[in-house]
């Protein structure tokens, strides 16, 4: 009997089962209300940031040194719209150093960020080779005087500026040995770019030797008088013999 008993004692479930259970799917209940609560909280989350996200769009357009857009930079003149590379989403950089390989290939520099050409041909004659980081911080004073003294974009007083420093017309030899000549031509738009940034460049350093100005207010001095081509620009002095010569050996 007492076999028995006790084996009935194993058995038995305790009295509080239906009480546990009723707990456990009290506590169910629970979790589940608060998972759904908390799923519609994320989905209002979601909601938020997309129209944060769609109101506040300006904060994922790259800007120049974190300060300039380029959103509304035009390119007037026709001829240059490939050649200078600023309205291209590939272009638009915060920092004028993307580390490409564009001497590869020819005229693949044609797709070089007008700016990174700018702080590249700033590293010539031989001590400053290699100096990209101080050619980006001339640079960048540089457009910081150009918006303080013109309270524009300093990006589109810059592609203003180049816009009127190539030459449009150059003279070139023709024919060999002692029947050579000098005949007048046209000047191709990549051409132009790239005479324009250095005569931009060699007129900057040649102002800010042995002068207390320094390079960098001496480059913003020089792209606002070409912006305005203003014959104070060493660039547009450059450009208008380039032609006179052109003109008279055509």
């Amino acid at each position: 009997v007492s076999t028995i008993f006790f084996f009935l004692m194993i058995r038995r479930p305790p009295r509080s089962t239906q009480s546990r259970s009723s707990a456990a799917s009290d506590v169910y209940k629970r979790q589940v209300s608060t998972q759904s609560t908390w799923g519609s909280k994320k989905n209002k989350q979601r909601l938020n940031m997309a129209e944060s996200v769609e109101k506040a769009h300006f904060a994922n357009t790259p800007l120049l040194f974190g300060k300039w857009s380029y959103q509304d930079i035009t390119v007037e003149d026709i001829c240059f719209k490939d050649y200078i590379a600023v309205s291209q989403t590939k272009v638009q950089v915060y920092l004028p150093h993307t580390a490409g390989r564009y001497q590869i290939k020819r005229f693949r520099k044609a797709t070089c960020p007008i700016v990174e050409r700018l702080v590249g041909s700033l590293q010539f004659h031989g001590r400053n080779t290699g100096k990209k980081q101080k050619a980006i911080r001339i640079v960048r004073q540089a457009f910081e005087l150009i918006h303080i003294l013109t309270k524009e974009n300093p990006i589109q007083v810059f592609v203003n500026a180049l816009q009127n420093c190539g030459a449009r017309e150059d003279a070139t030899r023709i024919g060999t040995g002692g029947n050579a000549r000098r005949q007048a031509v046209d000047v191709s738009p990549l051409r132009r770019v790239n005479t324009g940034i250095y005569y931009m460049i060699k007129g900057t350093r040649d102002s800010t030797f042995r002068s207390l100005r320094n390079i960098a207010e001496c480059l913003a001095d020089e792209i606002i008088n070409a912006a305005k081509n203003s014959p104070n620009s060493a660039a547009v002095r450059k450009k208008d013999e380039v032609e006179k010569v052109a003109k008279g050996d055509r």
